[in-house]
């Protein structure tokens, strides 16, 4: 697992070198764009719109446009002449309970892990899992500041990056009229008791890439994807009759 940041944590008079793990990666099959016709690949080339030239990687930098036409222009070492020490440290501002930070600003995750200061990165992730407190703080990770979430997660300390109050986008969602019963409420409760569990992630697996491999297989045999057969859904119209069924269908025995 590669490091995706080097840099420290401060809190109070506390220093501690880290460096960043990515915690999670998604695990997806890959295909490549093809022509239609002769099944070769389409690639994507960057080039110069004034010149007509195609550019490489090295010879590109960031511009910011400030008139129609004008830039100026960034380059890495530019970057890093307005960064502070204080914006290269993740420096814990306050501490939280957990349940105060709504799950919409959690965005990636990285696992911390110290570079020296073992003793100190120790007694801060002791009393983190203890208080069960989240650190807020503040660093600029490459190029652009983030607000950050040190916490626990099963022994090991993770940082989350948050994203700001301004990032939530407003709920765009059309207020409901719709009149309900306390009974299908009741119900409703009720079907989520009968459905309620330990959350146990090793019981998911992505049934679809399962699927897609098979057809794979399928293909470079030369064989025709078959369609597996699943059972119709019953066409229950009457709100209330959907929920009765429901509830029935997931009654779990008495012991």
């Amino acid at each position: 697992m590669g490091v995706s940041w080097k840099g420290s944590i401060s809190f109070g008079l506390i220093y501690i070198p880290i460096s960043l793990k990515v915690a999670a990666k998604e695990e997806r099959i890959g295909f490549n764009m093809l022509h239609k016709d002769d099944h070769h690949r389409i690639k994507y080339k960057k080039f110069c719109e004034y010149c007509g030239e195609e550019v490489k990687h090295a010879d590109i930098i960031k511009g910011y446009q400030y008139e129609d036409n004008k830039y100026i222009t960034f380059d890495d070492d530019d970057f890093e002449k307005i960064k502070s020490n204080r914006d290269k440290t993740i420096q814990i501002m306050q501490f939280v309970d957990a349940s105060e930070i709504d799950s919409i600003y959690y965005d990636k995750s990285y696992y911390v892990v110290p570079e020296g200061g073992e003793k100190a990165f120790e007694v801060l992730r002791r009393a983190l899992s203890e208080s069960n407190k989240v650190g807020i703080a503040k660093a600029v990770l490459g190029t652009d500041e983030s607000l950050i979430a040190l916490r626990m997660s099963h022994n090991n300390m993770v940082l989350n990056k948050l994203f700001f109050r301004n990032e939530i986008r407003p709920a765009e969602v059309k207020e409901i009229h719709a009149e309900v019963n306390q009974s299908e409420v009741d119900l409703a409760k009720q079907l989520i008791l009968n459905m309620s569990n330990e959350f146990e992630p090793d019981q998911f697996h992505n049934e679809y890439n399962e699927k897609l491999k098979a057809a794979i297989e399928m293909k470079i045999e030369g064989k025709e994807i078959e369609v597996p057969k699943e059972e119709e859904g019953v066409n229950v119209v009457n709100l209330m009759e959907a929920l009765q069924q429901s509830v029935k269908a997931t009654e779990r025995p008495r012991v």
